[in-house]
This record gives structure tokens, sequence and C-alpha cells, in this order.
């Protein structure tokens, strides 16, 4: 074909990606059983408009594809979603993909004849959930967050399991001489290393977002795409995982208060359905459906197996040590999607010239299918059986830029109130807004309101808010405020001192005392509530846990408010400098009860 008939095949087939996604909405099916009957459709056994039988293509493809993929689901998730279900998330990832995969290879072995590596083969290729198809079936469920983050965090951490177990399992059954230490071996390898790049390389592209002040927002996603590039290539070229890497490397990028997030985000949630539609149509133009017959049976026994059998007694045994009730449990383990992921790794046995490795693959094809259709569609209704659902969605709504004014110190972006938020109904004034926030406008039916202090906010509107970036991290927290509750200004401390600490003390503010700016420890007592920043200067004034408040900068003063008060006050009298004096004014206001 010449480019431009490339071009417009390629176009075409994006557009027919998209229909089918509205049109597996509309059926309640998962998308991606759709994209793979349209490339089966179009390929050599269909209308043979396209012909693809090169299983390494695919293989590249599917790498490329799945690596854009974790990249986005780490992105969207961020490290401190995912940190409180770290522990049950990391031990479904390892110990349940391995029971998976092990339960699997033995009932393999033993129903379909094979031996018990070429089972435990087959078992692995099983074991691994589909990033994707876990993704896009929480977007649209409203599970309770605790259980749909330890699937989100499973999904990103899973592959690079999986696919060191089906390497070890191929390389067992091609020489003699491997064994079980070798695969020891090779998990602590490619697993350290990619843990070692993926955080290096996260922590160092926060560091250079942060520093960077390019020219355009467009370059930030360019700017992403090349970290996206660097963790996985950094560690797949020194025998590391390179999918651990990128996926800690989105993690980090999308845990951080970075320029041009939302921007970075939405453009990675295209490209990633841009991944995720070519991939199953490659899978699907690579699958014979005249082939899948043979395999019927064996392929509907395999993928009830896995359902019902192997992932809940993996999930199981994965979050015995886990606060996770029996309902929790058997949600957990029926959520356990095949998809993309399988049907790629299936591709490795058979460029690698294992033996019996094409029936693999059309074993584990249709074995995805029928897990997709089964328990896709089934997945909301039984979560919702179990009453282990909520009124909110699974995964919250992202924030979403309507500008940057970065140069200027501030971001503005835009909040959808929810039915279910805990600040529909209440006024602007109660939203508890920091000092140096505002609600600049609100987006109802059409209509721009300017809001006062007395304005009501209802469920639908669209709250347009300037930060300033000092706050951006408390923002965040009281954004999960607005959705979850409480509303209004948090309680502070009753002065309660003990020991043997000073209840009033001024000193210069040396650098081991840390940042003045945003501190969160003050003379050993952590802060509670940030009061006021100071903008010509670092220096704020802040609230302490044990009922002390405190001024930073170039002085620290640590006492109750009154002692605060009257120092701050002394300070005023002593000072001639207009800023100093507007300063302490500051200090003396936001202290008086």
């Amino acid at each position: 074909m010449s480019d431009a008939e490339l071009i417009l095949v390629a176009g075409s087939l994006l557009a027919a990606g998209i229909g089918a996604s509205l049109l597996a909405a509309r059926l309640r099916l998962p998308g991606l059983v759709l994209f793979l009957a349209l490339g089966m459709a179009i390929g050599s056994d269909g209308a043979g408009w396209i012909e693809l039988d090169n299983y390494e293509l695919a293989r590249t493809i599917g790498v490329i594809a799945l690596a854009l993929i974790l990249f986005e689901g780490g992105l969207t998730s961020g490290y401190l979603e995912i940190r409180p279900v770290l522990r049950p998330a990391l031990s479904l990832a390892v110990l349940g993909t391995i029971v998976t995969a092990v339960v699997t290879g033995l009932v393999a072995s033993w129903l379909l004849g094979f031996s018990l590596l070429e089972g435990l083969l087959l078992g692995s290729i099983l074991a691994a959930t589909d990033g994707a198809a876990v993704f896009a079936l929480l977007r649209g469920s409203t599970l309770r967050r605790r259980l749909a983050r330890t699937l989100e965090a499973e999904s990103g951490f899973n592959d690079p399991v999986a696919i060191l177990l089906v390497l070890g399992f191929i390389d067992w059954i091609q020489h003699s001489g491997y064994g079980i230490a070798d695969m020891a071996w090779l998990f602590a390898r490619e697993l350290g290393i990619g843990l070692v790049v993926g955080v290096a390389v996260g922590v160092g592209a926060v560091w250079a977002f942060r520093r960077l002040n390019l020219e355009t927002p467009g370059l930030y996603p360019v700017a992403s795409i090349a970290t996206l590039g660097i963790a996985y290539g950094g560690a797949a070229i020194i025998d590391g995982s390179g999918f651990l890497a990128v996926y800690l490397a989105g993690l980090a990028l999308g845990g951080a208060q970075i320029p041009a997030k939302r921007t970075i985000t939405a453009f990675h949630e295209g490209v990633a359905w841009v991944a995720q539609i070519t991939l199953f149509l490659a899978l699907g133009l690579l699958v014979f459906p005249s082939q899948l017959g043979a395999v019927l049976v064996d392929g509907t026994l395999i993928a009830l197996v896995v359902a019902f059998v192997a992932r809940p007694v993996a999930t199981a045994l994965a979050t015995a040590f886990d606060r996770y009730s029996v309902r929790e449990r058997l949600v957990l383990g029926w959520a356990g999607l095949r998809g993309a992921v399988p049907v790629v790794l299936a591709t490795f046995p058979v460029i690698s010239g294992v033996p019996n490795s094409l029936e693999y693959f059309n074993i584990v094809f249709f074995a995805v299918v029928i897990s997709t259709i089964v328990q896709g569609t089934t997945f909301e209704p039984l979560a919702q059986a179990l009453g282990i659902t909520t009124t909110r969605p699974a995964l919250p709504r992202p924030l979403a830029e309507t500008g940057t004014i970065r140069g200027l110190g501030a971001e503005v972006v835009e909040y959808v109130v929810g039915e279910g938020d805990a600040i529909a109904g209440r006024r602007v004034r109660e939203l508890g807004l920091p000092r140096e926030a505002l609600v600049s406008v609100i987006v109802r039916g059409g209509e721009a309101i300017l809001p006062r202090g007395s304005t009501r906010v209802e469920a639908g509107d669209r709250l347009h808010v300037v930060v300033r970036q000092e706050v951006a991290k408390d923002f965040l927290e009281l954004i999960e405020r607005w959705r979850s509750g409480p509303i209004g200004p948090r309680q502070r401390p009753r002065t309660g001192f003990h020991g043997h600490l000073p209840i009033f003390s001024v000193r210069p503010w040396v650098q081991t005392d840390g940042d003045p700016a945003r501190p969160d420890v003050v003379a050993g007592r952590a802060v509670v509530e940030h009061l006021r920043s100071r903008h010509d200067q670092p220096g704020s004034v802040v609230a302490l846990e044990d009922g002390r408040y405190a001024v930073t900068g170039s002085l620290l003063i640590v006492g109750s408010a009154m002692q605060v008060r009257r120092q701050a006050r002394k300070c005023l009298r002593q000072t001639d400098d207009e800023t100093q004096r507007a300063w302490w004014q500051e200090v003396i206001g936001v202290l008086v009860r």
C-alpha cells in the first residue's frame, strides 16, 4: 500500500475502534472484546483486508503498547493514592500471580495432557491480569475506593511478575540445566534492576519537571514520553524489568506536584487508548478463527479453572493477613480480568519455538475472551449484590487544568461537584479554602456565576479555583474533603504543653530547621495546619500538634497565640520596612481568635 493508503487505513481502524468502544458501552460489554472481534473480522480468516502472521511484530507492538498503558496507569494513580494498599497489592501481584500460575498449570497438565513444565508455562501466561481491562472496568465502577486502589495497583505490578514466570519456564523447557535457582536469580535481577531504575528515573523526572520552565504546555507531554522511554530502555538494556520501571516512574510523576499535570495525564490517557485499540486489533489479526474450534473445550475449561479456582485461591492466600472481609475477597478474586497481556505473552513461546506453542496461543486467546465476557460483565453486579459499592466512582475524578499561570506562581484548576460530594449544598465561605486559593467563577448550566461567600454550591457545578503553588499540596487534601467530608475549618488542638520543651522561644532560623516556606516539623513538633504563607520571602505561620503556634522565616518564634502576637507587635514596632510591617500585621491578624 502507498503511504496515503496506510494512513487512511490507520485512521479508519482507529475510528472503528472508537465506534466499537461506544457500542461496547451501550451493550455493557468490555470494549476489548469488540476490538479483538474487529481484528478477527478484517484478518486473514475474515474479510482478508489485512494479513498478519508475524508473531515478532505482534510482540513488539505488545511491548510498546503495554509500556504506554502501564505508564498511564501509574500516572493516573500516583504513589500517594496506592500507598495505603501497597502491601496487599504487592502480595496479590507477586504471591497471587505465582499461586495462580501454579494452580492453573497443575490443572492444565492433568486435564490437557501437557508435561508439568508445559502446563506451568500455560498457567504463567494466564496468570497475568490485564492493566487496560482492569483500569477500564474500574473507571465505570462504584466499587469501594480501597478495593479499587488495590486492584489498580495489583494490575500495574502484576505484569512484570507474569512475564518473568513465562520467560523462566521457556528457558526451563528448552535448557535441561535450568532450574528453580536460575528462576529465582532471574526474578531477583530483573525486579531489583527495574525497581532501582524506575525509582531513580521517576525521582529525577519529578525534579526536572519542577525546575524546567518549558515554553509551551505542549512540551510537557513530550517530556513525559521521554521519561517513559528512559525508564523502560534504561532497565531493559541492563537485563532489568522495563515494565516495572515504567510503572514506578509513572507512579512517581502521578504522586508529585508538577506543572501541566492534567495536560500530561489527558495526553497519556489518549495515548493509552490508542495503544489499547492498536494492540487488540493486532492480536485479533493474529488469530485464525478457523483454528479456535479445536481448542473450544480446552480453552473453556482453563478459563473456568482460572476464574473459579486458581484466582480465588491465590487471592485468599495473598490477602490472608490483610483486613478484607470474605465478600471483599470474593470481589478481588473475581476481578482478575485477563486481556491483551496473556495473549501477548502467548507469543513468547511461539517465537522461541517451544513445542505446542501454537496450541498455547489459541487456548489462551479463547480463555481470555471467555474470562473477559463472563467476569467483565458480571463484576459490577456482583459487587453491588455483595454490598461493597458506594455512590461515588471507584477512581476519583481528576482535577482538570483550565489554564496555567505558573510563571506567576499560581495555577487555575477546575473541580466538578458530584452528586454525592460533601460540598454539594454548602456555601462558598464554608469550603475551607486557604487564603492562597480563591473560587474565581462557578459554571452552572451554561452560565458563569461570580461567586460570593454566600453563594451555595450545587451538584454539577464546575468550580474554577485559582491556587498558589505553595498551597497546592494542602489544596489536594482539601479536594478529598470536598468529596467525602468533613467540611469546614479543621479544629485546632487545644494548648496542652508537656515535657521539657520551652513554652515560648525566639531565635534565628537556621538551615537545619528546613524550609521556612512550607515546614512539616518546627521545634520538634509536627505542623498540623499552615495558616499563612509569606510571599516576599520564605516564611509562614503554622499551628503545631501540641497547641502552640510558630512563625518561620528569618526568625523562629514558637509559643501560644498570645505570646506570638506579643512578639509580633514588638517586631512591628522595631521596623520601618513596609513589607516587614505588613508581614507582622498579617501574623497578628491570623492569630486573633
